[in-house]
């Protein structure tokens, strides 16, 4: 189960199907992000692939009949009216149309009808319908997927047709296991089910009855979105932002123009790929080997005494040059990182994270909360994380100090009221799942304490990597077969069970988190008898889950702020107890 070759395979025959000679590849915006995660533009080239177009971007050009085209889209309304347009006017030789998903009959008529020159030589599904981010981590690009507490109709259905790629790239009919505290999990669970019986033909798979998809509601752990992050991937997502694997660091001072726009791709950058789940403090010892095996190649590329010598630098003068990239790119972001560190006082607000999040210390953790919050070194947003945090742990506390902490922030920390509104709807929006999940008992508790040390920290123990994602437990029941039914049925009580499952495809609604896939990798490496595969409509930072929250609560009046803040906290039930 590897995401990146099921879609690398499937554009690979793409451009093999079209045969020898000059082509061109004509995308939509979703399909270009599909191909640039799996597939640089060398490689691209390699395989005579020699002009890129946009469907929604084609502007008036000649007519290029000795290039053959190759079509990728998604099968919307949209680009099928655009590709009929296309074929209409054709300026290309021959027409191979690949679709990312399922398309309608309906659709296919259209298509037909509208090539009134015989153009097309191929119409095909090619079921690459997800950002392939790693081999074993996808994402569907919804920033948000709720609106309210209903699912939007449109989101809904992209979420069954990306999940319903995945299974059909995968070659899998799994047996369907959902949140059952989660109506939105539900809907999306009675959706894949019914395609599945509705495309049997598609699904005409060899079924070894060991594969499981779980589908999972982020309000089940609004915890861990909402914490810093010190492994080098998620710590580049939570504080600059990873986008298709692109980062944006043009607000950097002095940034050079190569490096304002950088690509971190663990298929293309081999030191990334190696470090990026190594924590903050080991990554500043690989950067110093880097830079140390950088400086011996750029010393031994100064003594050019012969022919040989100068043979042999041309000949590794690509590798060198790659290097030298990479150097310049890694020094940079870690170097950015650090400075960003001292400036928001990351460690020690982390460091208050973790303990409320991992230990039951009520008293002492509102005397340092306090305490951080009556200094100046702390930005608006991280203050108001501490006390949505806070009061996700603690709401039900009898003597939990919510209202002071927020009218804390509200007048003494000049917070905007932007932030205080979402302090309320983090508590709605966690509390909307807590009082669901009270039938189904209680649990173990979620949070497991692991002792990690940073390699720069000697002999101290890493208090800042204690958290452990809700996920990792739930997968580690289920692998042992202890994930209890009532709390996560099967699609249709017909479904034969499977206790102990090979092969596991999980789907967060409302979007997962970078820490979650690490979860899932060290999983794998756990258990080698099993293969887990870890997906969401996005993938959060602190900062794009709270605008999922936003849209997912209704706007909760302010003037009532106090009232409702302990109305909520009355409510918020059992349920984060289990962070005690």
């Amino acid at each position: 189960m590897n995401l990146v070759n099921a879609v690398k395979n499937y554009i690979a025959k793409m451009t093999e199907e079209s045969g020898p000679g000059m082509k061109v590849l004509l995308m939509d915006k979703e399909t270009t992000s599909i191909v640039s995660m799996v597939y640089s533009q060398s490689e691209i080239l390699q395989r005579e692939v020699y002009l890129f177009e946009r469907i929604d971007m084609i502007a008036d050009s000649e007519s290029m009949k000795h290039l053959k085209c190759i079509v990728f889209l998604r099968p919307t309304k949209e680009n099928i009216s655009l590709l009929s347009r296309e074929l209409q006017n054709s300026r290309y030789g021959v027409y191979y149309i690949y679709m990312s998903n399922i398309i309608s009959k309906g659709d296919i008529k259209t298509l037909a009808e509208n090539d009134e020159q015989e153009v097309v030589r191929e119409l095909e599904e090619f079921f690459a319908d997800y950002l392939a981010v790693s081999p074993h981590l996808f994402s569907l690009n919804i920033p948000i997927c709720v609106q309210g507490n209903s699912w939007d109709p449109v989101q809904l259905q992209r979420c069954m047709q990306g999940i319903a790629a995945v299974l059909l790239s995968l070659k899998k009919i799994p047996a369907i296991r959902y949140q059952g505290s989660s109506d939105l999990v539900r809907r999306l669970a009675e959706k894949i089910g019914d395609l599945i019986y509705k495309e049997s033909s598609l699904f005409d798979f060899r079924s070894d009855n060991q594969s499981i998809l779980l589908i999972l509601d982020r309000r089940e752990d609004p915890f861990t979105p909402l914490l810093t992050q010190w492994t080098y991937q998620a710590m580049v997502h939570e504080i600059f932002t990873i986008n298709n694997n692109r980062v944006d660091l043009r607000h950097v001072e002095g940034i050079s123009k190569e490096l304002q726009e950088v690509l971190l791709s663990p298929l293309q950058d081999d030191f990334y790929s190696q470090n990026m789940f190594r924590n903050y403090g080991e990554i500043g010892q690989t950067i110093k080997g880097l830079m140390d095996e950088y400086q011996v190649k750029s010393k031994s590329h100064q003594k050019l005494e012969s022919i040989g010598d100068m043979k042999a630098f041309i000949e590794n003068y690509p590798q060198f040059k790659k290097m030298s990239g990479t150097v310049a790119k890694h020094v940079t972001i870690v170097g950015e990182l650090s400075n960003v560190v001292t400036k928001r006082n990351l460690l020690e607000v982390s460091e208050i994270e973790q303990q409320i999040t991992c230990q039951n210390q009520h008293t002492q953790q509102l005397q340092k909360i306090k305490k951080i919050l009556s200094g100046d070194k702390l930005r608006p947003e991280e203050a108001a994380k501490l006390v949505m945090l806070y009061a996700l742990k603690y709401a039900t506390h009898p003597n939990n100090h919510i209202n002071g902490l927020i009218n804390t922030l509200a007048n003494d920390n000049n917070v905007p009221s932007r932030l205080i509104q979402l302090i309320h709807k983090v508590i709605e929006y966690g509390n909307k799942q807590a009082h669901l999940s009270d039938n189904f008992g209680t649990q173990e508790a979620v949070i497991q304490v692991t002792k990690r040390i940073f390699k720069d920290l000697q002999g101290v123990e890493n208090i800042y990597t204690q958290h452990s994602p809700v996920l990792k437990e739930t997968l580690e029941d289920l692998l042992k077969g202890r994930l209890k039914e009532n709390a996560f049925p099967y699609f249709h009580s017909q479904t034969v069970a499977v206790p102990r499952p090979t092969d596991i495809i999980v789907f967060i609604v409302g979007g997962a988190t970078y820490e979650e896939s690490l979860a899932v990798h060290q999983l794998n490496c756990t258990y080698p008898h099993a293969r887990i595969i870890l997906g969401g409509s996005t993938i959060h930072n602190s900062s794009s889950f709270l605008r999922e929250v936003d849209s997912a609560v209704l706007d909760i009046p302010l003037s009532g702020s106090k009232s409702q803040t302990s109305r909520n906290a009355t409510q918020h039930s059992n349920k984060f107890s289990r962070f005690s």
